[in-house]
C-alpha cells in the first residue's frame, strides 16, 4: 500500500528557530511554500489551527486557486461554529477544490487556548461534543434528505446543504489525539487517526488502542494511522547530528519561539519544564526523560526542549538512515508520514529531492513482492 506523505505549512516565515518575518499573513511566501510542497511530491499539507492564528479555510482556498494537485488538510476545532455550517463550508473548500480537501480534527487539550475562543468546556465534555459534532458532520455530507437533530450539545431542525463535497462518499477525517476519550472518538469517526512521533515500541501500543476502539465502535475497517516527526537531514549521518545540536542551541538560546500556528502566544506551555496538559506532549516528555535517543534515529530532546508543544521529536540522519527509520514505521502499520522541518521552506524541498523518493521506492518494490508472492502460490 503506497505510504502518503503529509507536509504543513504556514503563512509566514517563522519555526521554533527562526524568528518570524514578514506579515503574519504574506501571500507570497505562502504559494511558494505550498509550490515546494506540490514540487517535492507531497500528497497534502496540512494547515493548523490556532486561536488567534489565521483562517485555515482561507489558507486553503487561496492554496487549492495556485496550486494543481496538492491535498488540503485543514485543522478545525469541533464547537466554535455550528456543525452545520462547518459541512457546508468544507463541501464548499472540496467543490472548489476538486476533491481534495481533507478535515483534521483537534478535539483541544488545552484549557486556557480553548477559553481563548470562547469554550470552557472540561476535556471529557470536549470529546463528547466532538463525537456529535462529527457524527451530524458525516451525515450532512452523504445523506440526501433533510436532517434534524436533538442531542447534548446541538440542536437543528431539516436542515439540507444544497452543496455536497466533491470527494465520495466524503471528505476524509483526520484525527489527532493520545487519550482514552480520543481512541474512542477518533477510533470511531477517524479515516486517519493522527499521533505523534514516539518510539516503535509506545507507537504500536497506540496503534493497538486505536484499533481496539475503532471495533467496539463496530468498525469492520479500522482507522489508517498517521505519524509526524521533524526529520533532520544531512549528507551523512554524523553532519545530521552536527546540525541536530545546532538546532538544539537554538531552541535553548531562543526560549522556544513557537511554530506555525500561535508563534507569538504559544497554545501549551513551553520549555524544559513546562507541564502540558494534553495527553500527547505528556507522552514525549515521558519519552525524552528515558532517552534522548530511540530505536534508529528518533530524537527526543527537541520535545524536552519545548515543553512538548506540537509535534517536535525528530528523526536525525542521513536521508537512507532516516528513510529506514521511517520504514520502521510502516512495517508496525503507519500508512502516513507527516514531515516538516526546522527550516521548513527549505527543509520541504530536501525531503522532496533526498527522503521522499526513497521511502516510495522501497514502499513500492515491498507492495510489488508481496503482488508476486501472492500470484506465485495460486
Amino acid at each position: 500500500m503506497p505510504v502518503e506523505f503529509i507536509g504543513m505549512i504556514g503563512t509566514r516565515d517563522v519555526s521554533e528557530i527562526r524568528p518570524p518575518a514578514g506579515p503574519v499573513v504574506d501571500p507570497d511566501y505562502t504559494l511558494r511554500f505550498a509550490r515546494a510542497h506540490e514540487e517535492a511530491g507531497f500528497d497534502r499539507i496540512l494547515i493548523g489551527y490556532g486561536s488567534g492564528s489565521p483562517d485555515g479555510t482561507q489558507v486553503a482556498a487561496y492554496v487549492a486557486a495556485h496550486t494543481e494537485r496538492l491535498g488540503l488538510l485543514v485543522a478545525h476545532r469541533p464547537g466554535f461554529v455550528a456543525p452545520t455550517l462547518a459541512a457546508r463550508t468544507f463541501a464548499t473548500l472540496d467543490s472548489f477544490s476538486g476533491g481534495r480537501t481533507a478535515v483534521h480534527i483537534i478535539t483541544g487539550g488545552h484549557d486556557a487556548e480553548q477559553r481563548r475562543d470562547g469554550d470552557y468546556l472540561g476535556k471529557d465534555d470536549r470529546y463528547a461534543r466532538t463525537d456529535e459534532y462529527l457524527d451530524i458532520l458525516k451525515a450532512a455530507w452523504t445523506g440526501g434528505e433533510a436532517l434534524s437533530h436533538e442531542g447534548r450539545f446541538y440542536k437543528f431542525e431539516d436542515f439540507l446543504a444544497e452543496v455536497r463535497p466533491a470527494a465520495a462518499p466524503r471528505i476524509p477525517l483526520y484525527f489527532g489525539g493520545s487519550s482514552p476519550a480520543a481512541y474512542r472518538v477518533g477510533g470511531k469517526h477517524a479515516d486517519v487517526f493522527a499521533l505523534w512521533g514516539e518510539p516503535l515500541k509506545e507507537t504500536a501500543e497506540q496503534i493497538a488502542s486505536v484499533r481496539a476502539a475503532a471495533q467496539a465502535a463496530g468498525r469492520t475497517e479500522p482507522p489508517r494511522i498517521s505519524v509526524s516527526f521533524r526529520p533532520v537531514l544531512g549528507r551523512t549521518d554524523e553532519e545530521a547530528w552536527e546540525r541536530a545540536h545546532r538546532i538544539l542551541d537554538t531552541i535553548s538560546s531562543r526560549g522556544a519561539a513557537g511554530s506555525f500556528v500561535g508563534s507569538r502566544r504559544s497554545p501549551v506551555p513551553v520549555g524544559p519544564d513546562a507541564r502540558p496538559q494534553n495527553t500527547g506532549s505528556q507522552r514525549l516528555l515521558a519519552a525524552a526523560a528515558r532517552a534522548d535517543v530511540h530505536d534508529r534515529a528518533l530524537w527526543t530532546a527537541t520535545a524536552k526542549a519545548t515543553g512538548a508543544a506540537g509535534n517536535s521529536t525528530a528523526l536525525v540522519g542521513s536521508p537512507e538512515t532516516v528513510a529506514q527509520a521511517l520504514l520502521d514505521y510502516v512495517d508496525i502499520g503507519v500508512t502516513t508520514l507527516l514531515i516538516r522541518g526546522y527550516d521548513p521552506l527549505d527543509d520541504a524541498v530536501d525531503y522532496g529531492r533526498d527522503l521522499i523518493p526513497l521511502v516510495r521506492a522501497e514502499v513500492a518494490h515491498r507492495d510489488a513482492a508481496a503482488r508476486a508472492a501472492v500470484a506465485a502460490a495460486r
